[in-house]
């Protein structure tokens, strides 16, 4: 068990690294951002001064191995736009994507599971025709046109619902709502094929000889032994929205994480584009590891694998 969660924990610092190094070379290929921050009466001379203040003339390993010994340190430098430490503003948007991530993974565990539990249990029914379409739907439709006809609907036509910002309640339902609609299509979807695959077992057959409930069948018996799929997709599409967005954030005006990127690729901001991607990299990894090593322990087959 020590070996596997080791082997585990060195391929998760391996990806983190590789990430990292990645990040670095792409975002500084993209052009020069000091050609964006100069005054347009700036000199050549001008020009080259600021690049050296920011560290831009030295050679690309050198300026990585600068950028990585701080991170370690919690230093992501500071943003070239808009010359204030890049984690603070991390900090101050990151809130907003985490209340938005958490009301759209709370949609989709609440109905994705459900559509999918009660759809499996009626299998060849209307209910299940329903569950289908709905997980069709929601892998089919792209969440930028579910959220421009959420805005027409709600706001423009009907005036319910404000279009953008954060505040009342009413802010996040739109928002969430398109968050969590590609995730509980996925939910459904696994969530169906993997109770109808459990609900055929000898296990069940037997438990509804002796005449236990259907619903203690489906929820101790069958889905207890069908949630670790769903755990995982589950766990993935926490960590998706957690680390914020784009489409989203943009269309709604959400001032989260999703938007902090945006803004910094348009200004070539590199402190900032690293920080973010490095940061959410390694959310995913570790809630990735974090899984694995929780089914190491529920399942003892899985520590002997490779």
């Amino acid at each position: 068990m020590i070996r596997y969660i080791l082997i585990r924990i060195l391929q998760a610092i391996v990806s983190i690294i590789g990430v990292s190094i990645i990040t670095f070379f792409l975002t500084h290929l993209s052009g020069d951002p000091v050609q964006l921050m100069a005054p347009t009466d700036a000199t050549v001379e001008d020009m080259q001064e600021l690049r050296v203040t920011l560290g831009l003339d030295k050679p690309f390993h050198v300026q990585y191995w600068s950028y990585a010994t701080k991170a370690i340190r919690g230093d992501f430098g500071e943003s070239l736009r808009f010359e204030k430490p890049a984690f603070e503003m991390f900090k101050e948007r990151y809130p907003n994507t985490v209340r938005l991530a958490v009301a759209g993974f709370t949609f989709a565990i609440l109905f994705g599971l459900s559509v999918g539990i009660l759809s499996a249990v009626n299998v060849g029914g209307n209910f299940d025709s329903f569950g289908k379409i709905f997980a069709l739907l929601g892998q089919a439709l792209p969440n930028f046109w579910v959220a421009i006809m959420l805005i027409l609907l709600f706001s423009v036509k009907l005036g319910l619902l404000p279009t953008s910002g954060t505040g009342s309640w009413q802010h996040y339902i739109m928002p969430a709502f398109t968050l969590g609609w590609l995730a509980t299509a996925s939910l459904t979807r696994l969530t169906r094929s993997t109770m109808l695959d459990v609900l055929d077992a000898e296990y069940i057959k037997t438990a509804r000889i002796k005449g236990v409930s259907q619903f203690f069948v489906v929820t101790k018996h069958a889905f207890k032994n069908a949630g670790a799929p769903v755990v995982t997709m589950a766990t993935t599409q926490f960590v998706h929205a957690l680390n914020g967005t784009v489409i989203i954030e943009q269309i709604f005006n959400w001032p989260g994480v999703g938007r902090l990127v945006v803004e910094a690729v348009f200004a070539r901001d590199f402190p900032v584009v690293q920080m973010v991607i490095l940061i959410g990299s390694t959310v995913f990894v570790v809630a990735m590891l974090l899984v694995d090593i929780l089914y190491a322990y529920l399942d003892p087959r899985i520590r002997f694998t490779k």
